[in-house]
Order: C-alpha cells, then sequence, then structure tokens
C-alpha cells in the first residue's frame, strides 16, 4: 500500500503542474476579483440582452494624452472674455436723482444769490425729486421732455440733458447720481451661505467679490466648483482654480448668475493595493499615478503589475468613433423607430502595465475621474500559493492525525 506520504504531495505537484500550465484556477479559490487572463478574455462579450460588452483598451501616451484634453475643465477668461468695461449702464427699475446748475443769469432753474463777502453772483443748483426709470428706459427731465437713459452710463446721460437743454438754460452743468441699483446685479445662488443679489458699481466687481458678498462657500473649497452663467453661455471652473490664478477671477457683467456647487468626486480601489476603499478626491481632478499613491501602491508579493485596470463608462466618441448599439425591437420607444443608435456611453476598461518603466509617465498624464473603479490583479504566483495551501491542508491534516 502506497504510503500517504509519498501519495499526497506526489498529487498535489500533479496538480500544481497542470493548473499552472493553464494559467487559470478553480473559481472555489478565494479570490477579491478576476485574474489578468479572465479581465483580458472577457473583452468583446456580449450580455444576454445582446448589448456591446466590455471593451479592453491598453493605454499609451497618446491615449492618455487624449483623455486628459478630453476632460480639460472650462477656463473662464477664455468662455468669458474681459470686456475692458467697468462702467456701470443704468437700466429700467434703476432710480435716478439730477441735479442741475446754470450760468447766472439764470434763465429756467434756480434763483440768483449774491455773496456779499465776494462780491459774486451765483445760481444754486436746482434737485429735481428721483424717480425710477421706466419700462421704456427714459426718464423725465422738465424743458427736455423724455430722455432715453437705458444702457448709458451717468456721464453720458449728463451730457445728453444737457445738449437737450441748449437754448433753453444759460450754460447748463447737470449731474446725475445712481440713488437705487436695480437692475446691474448679479445672482450668487448654490452652496454659498447666504444666496444674494449682489449690485454691482464702476469699480468692477469680479468673480471673487461677489461670492465673498454672499459670505463666501458652505463647503471646502477644493470641493467646490463655480459655475458662471452669462446670456445662455455656462461654464464651470474648480473653485480652487480660480483663487490660484487671478485671470480666472472674471469681471462680472448685469445679469450673470454664479452657482457655487459642491461636488464630492471618488474612486474605487479594489484588488492587490495597500487599500481598498472609496476614496475622494479634489474637483481639479487627480491622475492615476495620484490615485494609486493614495490607495497605498500595489502590494509587492501580490499585484500582478502587468494587470492594473481602470473600469469606466466612457464616452463613445473617445475610444470609437464609430461606436453603434442594435437596440432589440422590443426594448425600442416604437416599432417604427431605427433599431440602430448612436452609443452615448461604453463600458471601458484601460489597461496599465506597470511592468513598463514608460508606464509610469503614462500614469501622470491619464486622468481619473468619477466613480472610476480601479483593480489591480494578483500575480499567478499568489493565486499558486493560495492552491498549494489549500491542497496541502488535507496532507496536514493526515499527518497531524497518524501522530496520534
Amino acid at each position: 500500500m502506497v504510503s500517504y506520504k509519498i501519495f499526497l504531495p506526489l498529487l498535489c505537484l500533479c496538480l500544481s503542474l497542470c493548473l499552472s500550465a493553464c494559467g487559470t484556477y478553480p473559481n472555489w479559490i478565494p479570490a477579491s476579483g478576476p485574474s489578468r487572463e479572465q479581465i483580458l478574455d472577457a473583452q468583446g462579450s456580449q450580455d444576454a440582452d445582446g448589448m456591446p460588452g466590455i471593451l479592453l483598451l491598453e493605454v499609451d501616451d497618446g491615449l492618455a494624452r487624449k483623455l486628459a484634453d478630453s476632460k480639460k475643465l472650462d477656463q473662464f477668461d477664455q468662455v468669458f472674455p474681459n470686456g475692458n468695461t467697468n462702467n456701470y449702464l443704468v437700466g429700467p427699475g434703476d432710480v435716478l436723482e439730477v441735479s442741475l446748475w446754470e450760468a447766472p443769469p439764470a434763465m429756467l432753474f434756480g434763483a440768483m444769490q449774491f455773496d456779499a463777502n465776494t462780491g459774486v453772483t451765483t445760481t444754486g443748483a436746482v434737485t429735481f425729486p428721483s424717480q425710477m426709470v421706466g419700462a421704456d428706459g427714459t426718464i423725465s427731465m422738465p424743458f427736455a421732455g423724455r430722455v432715453q437713459v437705458r444702457t448709458r452710463t451717468t456721464a453720458a446721460i449728463e451730457r445728453e440733458i444737457a445738449r437737450l437743454l441748449e437754448g433753453k438754460a444759460n450754460e447748463p452743468q447737470v449731474l446725475v447720481r445712481v440713488i437705487k441699483n436695480n437692475t446691474a446685479n448679479v445672482t450668487v445662488v448654490g452652496d454659498v451661505n447666504t444666496s444674494a443679489s449682489v449690485p454691482l458699481t464702476p469699480r468692477g466687481e469680479r468673480l471673487l467679490d461677489a461670492l465673498a458678498a454672499s459670505g463666501g462657500v458652505k463647503k471646502e473649497v477644493n470641493r467646490t466648483a463655480i459655475q458662471l452663467s452669462r446670456q445662455g453661455v455656462t461654464a464651470t471652473m474648480p473653485l480652487e482654480s480660480v483663487i490660484r490664478d487671478p485671470k480666472q477671477n472674471v469681471p462680472l457683467k448685469p445679469g450673470d448668475v454664479v452657482t457655487a456647487l459642491f461636488q464630492p468626486q471618488s474612486f474605487s480601489v479594489l484588488g492587490a493595493t495597500g487599500q481598498n476603499a472609496e476614496i475622494p478626491f479634489e474637483t481639479q481632478g487627480i491622475s492615476l499615478a495620484q490615485a494609486l499613491a493614495r490607495s497605498g501602491g500595489l502590494v509587492d508579493d501580490q499585484a500582478d503589475a502587468r494587470g492594473v485596470f481602470i473600469f469606466r463608462f466612457e464616452e463613445a466618441y473617445l475610444v470609437s468613433p464609430a461606436t453603434t448599439i442594435t437596440i432589440p425591437k422590443e426594448k425600442a420607444v416604437s416599432p417604427e423607430r431605427t433599431t440602430v443608435a448612436s452609443a452615448t456611453t461604453v463600458p471601458v476598461v484601460y489597461q496599465v502595465n506597470l511592468r513598463d518603466p514608460a508606464s509610469f509617465f503614462v500614469t501622470q498624464n491619464f486622468p481619473i475621474q468619477n466613480h472610476d473603479i480601479i483593480y489591480v490583479a494578483n500575480s499567478p504566483s499568489a493565486e499558486f500559493e493560495k492552491f498549494l495551501r489549500l491542497i496541502s491542508m488535507p496532507a496536514v491534516t493526515i499527518r497531524t492525525l497518524q501522530q496520534f
């Protein structure tokens, strides 16, 4: 009878050689996820509904830069170029006050005043009751009629009133003041301490001025984005970038809407890394190199450096411009509709081979986006070690029992 001491080691050795030759291990071996070979084999498979399966792409420098360019955030100074004007323009709803002086002898406004100390005769200023600019953009001025003031500066209004009074008043001098600004405002809403309508002045308030006037943002600066809307155009930037780059602190214009958006972004790390967790990151984004570092890097005696994968639903035009999907007729909105439609997003797995030294430069350009899953596969040697432990356990148990 063959001794267990000889038979079991031989059995373990034979099974090990067979499995190592196959490159895969039984599903009953514990694992935190698929092996590198299993992920590579999943490429191009389809689900039960006939929808497209996983697209596997190996990341090189060109692809990393293409993705980075597509993820570039807006730049306020490019979307909203500076108009180089800080002049306040009057609009309907503003309240104006008009004062007028005439050179002596006054013909229309003001009484003659004699200064006994200087012996000079002057005329006093006449201040008219304040009035609101009408919906038609005009105000009423005695002996001048209706004066158009819409989209004009106070200096332009002064010149216009003086022109209309020529020949009626003696060398009139006009002063126009804005008593109440009801139109040149920007609206600040979102994750700010106090939503407010912030009035603009000739000083030329900028984006950060409006945020400060509303009490600042509620959440962390590096988790907050600022959205600026102007005349149907909208752009979004991380608040941290606006603070860091003075060019992005653009001047505001009447009607602008500033929205503070709290954007908690995160990615998940699984597999053979120092930390398996959901990790938050800043609104301005991070690279794959930063993401791996924050997760503790690859576990040296467990990870397969060739098997670093990023799972993502990617915009189809970035990875395959001609990507289309076939929708089963029973799932279409109506039977008459075409069954071919352009895919907006496709399931993509990006593979990075960290055995290649050049890939470390690639990881610095590869952008991580919200909800990404980074998975590092176990190395074949780690799986082989687990398998040996499992099949050797019966032999160890039998040997222990034989000692009694």
